[in-house]
C-alpha cells in the first residue's frame, strides 16, 4: 500500500503536496487519488484534517465542469435522507434492498463521473423516498 500523501492548505488556499514539493490543483489532487495515492489534507495554521471537504470540493469542482447532465433526483434523495449528506445516504443505502449491486464506492464514482464503464442509473434506487 502507498503511504498517506500530506497536501497542505495554506490561508492563500493553494494546496502544497509535500511528497512532491510543489503546490498542486484540485485536479491534480484528483489525479493522484484515481492513481490509489491516499492523501491526507492539513490545514497549515490550524492543523486541522480537510481532507473530506477538499474531497467535497474537488466532486463539485468536477461536477461543475462536466458536460454530462447530473441526476436531478438523486441529488432530492440525498437531500431528503436523514443527514442529508452523500455519505448518509450511502451508509443507508449499505444492507439494504436498495443498494446497489456494484460496490457503494464504486457506484459513487460511477455517479460523480469517474468510471465511464457504468452508468449513472447503477446509483439509482425505488422512487419510494421522493
Amino acid at each position: 500500500m502507498n503511504d498517506v500523501r500530506i497536501i497542505k492548505r495554506y490561508q492563500n488556499r493553494k494546496l502544497y503536496d509535500t511528497h512532491q514539493s510543489c503546490y498542486v490543483t484540485l485536479e491534480e489532487i484528483a489525479q493522484i487519488i484515481r492513481e490509489g495515492n491516499e492523501i491526507k489534507v492539513i490545514d497549515n495554521k490550524t492543523k486541522n484534517d480537510i481532507t473530506y471537504m477538499t474531497q467535497i470540493q474537488l466532486l463539485f469542482d468536477q461536477e461543475r465542469k462536466s458536460t454530462r447532465e447530473g441526476n436531478v433526483n438523486l441529488l432530492k434523495r440525498v437531500i431528503r435522507c436523514t443527514e442529508g449528506t452523500f455519505t448518509g445516504y450511502i451508509k443507508g443505502l449499505e444492507g439494504t434492498e436498495e443498494a446497489p449491486k456494484a460496490p457503494v464506492e464504486e457506484s459513487f464514482q460511477a455517479f460523480m463521473g469517474n468510471n465511464s464503464e457504468m452508468s449513472t442509473s447503477s446509483v439509482e434506487t425505488p422512487n419510494t423516498l421522493n
